[in-house]
């Protein structure tokens, strides 16, 4: 007890002989306190009105608008495109969109992943055009690796160059696939001259992609020809029939659009079918009329005005119903042929004589091509 005591009365004791000098100091330190308090504050203000005062000469200042246009140029350029490549997994309502200029994206405008600005060509023939313009064009869509239907369709009605004497170009549009051979592809090319690919995914949902980029091809590449076909790699066309069809008096050199043509088409909501469109990507209960994508000819003023129409269109996987939405969009119509018989899906078996007559079957296989073709050509009257 007498030790705490005597501590406690040591600690009370040094602690008055701290304070007692302090008590005696209180008022100069209290005056620098105050001072510095004062000068803090002053400080403060200062910068407040200074950075307000800087950011106002900042937009004063002559060159401060060309300075941040340089920087809005060069750090735009590592942000992300507005048009989204379909392969790149990203949520549109997830990235911070930075403005663009209103040059850079038209008013009004909608892209999406149809659009065939959002591709680019990997494999091209820009020369086959220039060469000869042709008056008729077969796009021919085909998967890279089926070899065997562009081998027997440049055996049979792709072959020639000269039909009826107008000058057909037959050209095979390819996107990419898994496992591809990109050298074999590389040396088919260079020795048909024939293969435009482009760098979308080819996949039968992507079927009104492929549609597009051929637009876009026929747009930017061969716009001088007369006219132009979409037609499936596993079909039967009879070219000679198809051309003396387009140099019928009264055929239209523009806004013509023929083949089958299917009209008053329900849009299949059944998520079991191949065809099964949900009502997201196309909301009405039917499809304006359209033309069967089997193969269908047109005049060659129209891919422009699709690809441009289209940026207003919601794309769906109907490719061939898609391209009818393009017409109605354009205020035009699909046309019946002057021989509709002739532009038929289906056959049980092959007959020689009604297969003189028509334009398009479809067939089973690409042998089935070769083995009619070279009946058909056969010396003799086919009926």
């Amino acid at each position: 007890m007498g030790v705490k005591d005597t501590g406690a009365g040591g600690n009370g004791l040094k602690r008055q002989l701290v304070e007692s000098p302090s008590h005696q100091k209180k008022p100069l330190f209290q005056s620098w306190f105050q001072f510095l308090i004062v000068l803090c504050l002053v400080i403060f203000v200062l910068c407040y009105a200074l950075s307000n005062s800087a950011l106002s000469w900042q937009e004063s200042f002559p060159l401060r608008k060309h300075y941040q246009w340089l920087f809005n140029r060069t750090s735009n350029s590592y942000l992300p495109p507005y048009r989204v490549h379909p392969r790149h997994r990203f949520i549109l309502n997830e990235i911070p969109e930075t403005p663009e200029p209103p040059a850079a994206r038209p008013a009004g405008t909608k892209y999406h992943q149809a659009h065939p600005s959002n591709y680019r060509f990997i494999m091209d023939n820009t020369q086959v055009c220039k060469d000869k313009t042709p008056f008729l064009v077969l796009m021919v869509p085909v998967t890279p690796h089926n070899v065997e239907a562009r081998a027997a369709i440049r055996q049979t009605w792709g072959g020639n160059s000269v039909v009826q004497g107008e000058v057909v170009l037959t050209l095979f549009v390819l996107g990419l696939s898994q496992g591809d051979d990109a050298e074999k592809l590389k040396q088919e090319n260079l020795k048909y001259n024939d293969l435009i690919q482009s760098d979308f995914m080819d996949t039968y949902l992507n079927l009104t992609i492929k549609t597009m980029v051929i637009m876009d091809w026929l747009a930017t590449r061969c716009p001088a020809a007369a006219y132009a076909m979409k037609v499936d790699s596993d079909m039967f066309l009879n070219i000679d029939n198809l051309v003396i069809m387009l140099c019928k008096p009264g055929i239209p050199k523009m806004n013509y659009l023929t083949g089958m043509l299917m009209w008053n088409r329900p849009v299949i909501r059944s998520k079991d079918s191949k065809w099964y469109v949900p009502e997201e990507m196309y909301p009405d209960p039917q499809y304006p009329t359209y033309t069967l994508g089997m193969g269908y000819v047109f005049s060659n003023d129209l891919p422009v005005k699709f690809v441009e129409i289209s940026k207003s269109i919601k794309p769906f996987n109907i490719e061939d119903a898609y391209i009818g939405m393009c017409m109605k969009k354009l205020g035009l119509a699909p046309t019946s042929p002057p021989d509709s018989s002739q532009f038929k899906a289906y056959n049980t078996r092959y007959n020689r004589c009604e297969y003189s007559k028509i334009i398009t079957y479809i067939l089973g296989s690409s042998q089935e091509l070769v083995n009619y073709w070279i009946d058909l050509k056969k010396p003799g009257p086919p009926c």
